[in-house]
Order: structure tokens, then sequence, then C-alpha cells
């Protein structure tokens, strides 16, 4: 470590179970976070101070007023302009800590993208919001050897599990498929900051544990906390399924594409488009919408407001649509202002 190098991590090498050998290996990691919310952008935070060597941060959404009472990195201005999360999220970050190497990624994560996305990673960060993803995250997981860190929360509630190839159950030895039914969200349930960061932090705990001593030192315990009642419970590690599809017959029907639908919910009134990988030309999208609705744009995204819904539209085609929850709505409404 350079001499400034030395003074900035001073207190976390002197954490005798970490030292200074653990600091040159989180300084020699590169870790991806997916999802730059509530989770992610806590997360990510922790790595940056901690003096993670190279940073991926991976979102396929933009900031608004709503995501400012719990999603750190984020100012009044972000949400202003709606600037993509990953870009306000490596925007902050690089004035944190200049050493480190902050990659933003504006995408929706798929099957298609994910060897790119998470190419030269070691470690991979759970901030997203819904099982589509996190099932696609542990199909590479598992396929590539790669340990990765679940994490979720709630209104008051919250929960993670480091998962180690290999090592440990994957996602799909504890939960084979999605929970059926209608499921909370922070839209109909909200959710406080609180559990948020308490959750991106023991996530980010054992994070700093695996890069600095391995996957050995990881037990993988299931950790839930209530900052509201003030319960934390660790349970045991929950036991490999012998017959599970993923890790043990090694059938990766997300990572393969076989069950990702063309049109997904976002969980907040809203559905995404993600089926079109094509080029949009941004300026001139929203020259052709000017007359139509209210039009911002900036050169990561542009929104239209045709009341009652918003269309936000990014480079690559993908598109997300507020004010509906019926996919036809939103394939209409696509088809009618971006085009076929």
């Amino acid at each position: 470590m350079t001499h400034s190098s030395e003074s900035r991590y001073s207190r976390q090498s002197r954490f005798a179970p970490l030292g200074a050998d653990g600091q040159a290996r989180i300084q020699a990691a590169t870790v991806a976070v997916i999802g730059c919310g509530a989770l992610g952008t806590v997360e990510a935070e922790i790595l940056v101070r901690a003096g993670v060597g190279r940073l991926r941060v991976i979102d396929r959404d933009f900031v608004e007023w709503s995501n400012l009472q719990r999603q750190f990195l984020f100012e009044e201005c972000d949400a202003a302009e709606s600037l993509p999360k990953a870009v306000a999220a490596a925007r902050r970050l690089a004035r944190v800590n200049s050493e480190v190497t902050i990659e933003p990624v504006v995408a929706d994560l798929t099957p298609a993208n994910i060897d790119e996305l998470f190419e030269g990673v070691g470690l991979i960060l759970d901030g997203t919001d819904n099982f589509e993803a996190r099932f696609l995250v542990n199909d590479y997981a598992v396929s590539a050897g790669i340990p990765w860190i679940y994490a979720a929360a709630v209104g008051s509630y919250g929960l993670k599990l480091a998962i180690v190839p290999g090592r440990t159950a994957c996602l799909r030895c504890v939960y084979p498929e999605p929970p059926e039914g209608v499921q909370p969200t922070c839209e109909t349930e909200g959710v406080l900051a609180p559990v948020t960061a308490a959750i991106a932090a023991l996530a980010t705990g054992e994070a700093l544990k695996l890069l600095a001593l391995g996957p050995e030192a990881v037990a993988a315990r299931l950790t839930t906390v209530d900052v509201w009642t003030g319960e934390v419970r660790q349970t045991a590690p929950p036991a490999r399924d012998p017959d599970c599809p993923c890790c043990a017959r090694r059938d990766f029907v997300h990572l393969t594409g076989q069950r990702r639908a063309p049109i997904s919910l976002c969980g907040r009134n809203a559905v995404q488009i993600h089926e079109r990988f094509r080029p949009v030309d941004l300026t001139e999208l929203a020259r052709r919408l000017a007359p139509l609705a209210t039009v911002r744009s900036n050169d990561f995204a542009v929104r239209a407001i045709i009341d009652p819904y918003e269309i936000t539209v990014f480079p690559d085609g993908r598109a997300i649509i507020k004010g509906t929850t019926d996919p036809a709505v939103a394939r209409s409404l696509y088809a009618r202002y971006v085009g076929n």
C-alpha cells in the first residue's frame, strides 16, 4: 500500500482478523453490485470506503424523489435531472475514494448480457428487488463458481445470506421457486431506511470477510433483522438440496433465458419492456415526442409524461412505463410512442 493508503485504511487493517494481508486482497478485488437502490447504494459506499480495487455498479433505473428517503448516495439534483442511478452513484463514489476504479453500467441484467456485465468479477452483491434477477444471478454464480450475497428488505424487515458455490446452499436450494401469490413490496408496504442500511451493512461485512480471508471463512448463516421490533435472528446455514436443479443438476434455466418474460413488473405501478435491444436515438425521440407530451431528456434517457402515464426510454430500447401494471397497455404505449 502507498503511504496515503496505509493512512486511509489504517483503522480497518488494524482489525486483527483482517490485517494488512486482508486489506491488500480487498484492494486487489473486483466486485459487482447489481441494483443500486436502498441496498446497493449502502453496499457500494461501504466497499468503496473499504478500498475495494474495482467496483462495477449495475442498475437499469433512474433516480426519483421517492428514492431519497433511503438511497444514501443520491441527492435532490440527481432526481431533478432524472440521472441513471449507476451514473449518479459513480459520481458520488468517485468523490469518496479516488483510488477505487468505479464502473457504472446502465443496463437491465439479462441472460444475453450477464457474461459481459460480470466479466472479471470475483464477488457479486445483491441489491435487486425481484426473484427473476436473483435467480439469474444465482444461475450465473453457480455456473461460474463465483460467490454472491443475497439480500432483501421491505417494511422494517430484512435478511441476508452468503452463497458460495460448491460449499453452501444456493438460492434455489432455499427457494426452489419464487414465492407464490401477492408479495409485499416497498411500493405497497413501504420500507424504512434503517432496515435497508442494516441489511446492506451485514451483507457488506460478509463481503469483506470473504474478500480478505476467502470463501472458507464464510459461515453462510441466514440472518434476519426487524428494526421496528428490534428482533435479530441467525439460523444455521440452510442445507444443500442434493436434487437442486441449479447447484446439483446444473440445469440453468434462468441463465439460458427459459424463464425470462419479455415484460416484467417493476413493483411500483410500472411495467418494464426489455425485449427490444436496438439503439434508440434519444435526441430524435425527444424531438418526436415534444409535441405530444411533456418531455425531459439527458444523455442517458428520455422521459415523456403523457397523462396518466410516464414513459422512460433508454438508449438500448428498454423502457419503463409508469401508471399501469398491465403488460398489454405498456406494450401498446411503447408501440405507439416509441415504435416497433
